[in-house]
């Protein structure tokens, strides 16, 4: 039976409105009290340890080292290529299966499962490098309408290249982890020089982020036909922005201190199969893109996306919703694009796909377009009110995608902004 398959069931409880039934799986690295870093699938509430199984004898048939699990990264793992790791799915879908007693029916078998709750999670992957995208047509219309001109919104190369630019690995975090209000140049307007402080105009940018499984030679390129061979799972991506130091800095090269402060990633990474059965075509392009750029099949998807701000002390509210499916360039395109040149990319690379904004106001992907440069702020529960990002909000994306009854997610995201120092 395929692992996606929506018949499949699971004899671990899973709650019906669970991110992770049997049809998701996805991976990621946890720790406990009494277990070191390792290797996990979640399945409803609770996490598979695939370093205890190993350890088991589990995986023997499989061509997977002793030890693979037993590591803070899922980087051996990944590397093993998609043949390995689509079998492994398989094999690790078909011991949950309810109807499947060999680990269910052992003694041991709790020893094998942890609570999610009890676990906490960590980087799955070491990043190698990062680039972030800028695919989103009603994102690039919004920007450029309100910097520029709304009738001539998007710049003559944006309908025939996937626009990106390489980002800081280095600064890319985990769920939970947070973060402090970056400090930089901007320049009011209105005056000559510029003043030093602490950004007043930070930003979430909701993205979706994919992880690449393999390499390619420097010098070669990866055609659209080619490219889901090297891509592994995606996760959701917070691309923190300050807007004033952006707005003063991005000319001629673009951003620098604005973005590379940092940028939040969900810690399960959602496989590419189990993406498959939510396949939707995109939005016609045109002008006809170029030979290298064409593509065939469904290459977006129909993943949900929302967005909530939590003042300090307060409950949240929802502040927009998205889909994934309002990409312009689709990630194959992405990658077919980044590698055209002959630029060579990593196992276990992230390439985030620039902010996700849907056709109206309330499915906008960022604080910039949402208080619409901050002439609409967005309301809270507590009576304040949002133009941007303040010290002591936390910041949560959550996605997931749903048909036939079937739901799988990517669980959340969430940062806390702290105080500048």
């Amino acid at each position: 039976m395929r692992a996606n398959n929506p018949e499949l069931r699971s004899w671990i409880d899973v709650p019906e409105d669970s991110d992770f039934p049997i049809q998701n799986l996805p991976y990621g690295i946890f720790q406990t009290a009494d277990r070191s870093p390792r290797a996990g699938i979640a399945i409803g509430d609770k996490i598979l340890d695939l370093a205890a199984l190993q350890e088991k004898g589990y995986f023997q048939s499989l061509n997977i080292r002793n030890g693979t699990f037993q590591q803070d990264s899922l980087n051996e793992f990944i590397g093993l290529g998609k043949e390995v790791t689509n079998e492994f799915r398989n094999y690790t879908s078909n011991l949950l299966r309810s109807d499947n007693a060999e680990l269910r029916d052992r003694e041991d078998v709790d020893k094998m499962l942890v609570d999610q709750k009890e676990a906490t999670m960590l980087m799955p992957v070491r990043i190698r490098d990062y680039t972030d995208f800028y695919s989103s047509e009603q994102h690039a219309f919004n920007v450029g309408s309100m910097f520029r001109d709304p009738d001539n919104a998007l710049l003559p190369n944006w309908k025939h290249l996937p626009v990106g630019y390489h980002g800081r690995a280095s600064s890319i975090i985990i769920s939970d982890t947070p973060i402090k209000r970056p400090k930089g140049q901007t320049r009011a307007d209105g005056q000559e020089m510029p003043a030093f402080g602490a950004s007043r105009l930070l930003d979430f940018e909701l993205e979706m982020g994919f992880i690449t499984c393999k390499e390619n030679p420097l010098g070669s390129s990866i055609s659209t036909a080619e490219a889901e061979n090297y891509i592994f799972g995606f996760v959701l991506f917070n691309d923190w922005s300050a807007r004033d130091i952006q707005k003063w800095e991005y000319v001629p090269l673009g951003p620098f201190l604005a973005k590379n402060f940092a940028s939040s990633i969900s810690p399960w990474i959602v496989t590419l199969e189990a993406l498959d059965p939510f396949r939707v075509p995109g939005d016609k392009q045109d002008p006809q893109v170029l030979p290298y750029l064409e593509f065939e099949g469904d290459k977006n998807f129909d993943v949900n996306l929302e967005v909530a701000i939590q003042p300090d002390g307060s409950s949240e509210n929802t502040v927009t919703r998205s889909n994934f499916r309002h990409m312009y360039w689709n990630v194959n395109q992405q990658l077919a694009h980044h590698t055209v040149n002959g630029c060579n990319i990593g196992i276990c690379d992230i390439y985030a796909s620039g902010t996700i904004s849907g056709p109206t106001p309330d499915t906008y992907g960022s604080m910039l377009e949402l208080s619409w440069r901050g002439t609409k702020p967005v309301k809270m529960p507590d009576g304040s009110e949002r133009k941007f990002i303040q010290d002591g909000d936390t910041v949560i994306m959550r996605g997931h995608a749903s048909r036939d009854g079937v739901r799988v997610g990517f669980g959340e995201v969430r940062t806390k902004v702290l105080p500048a120092d």
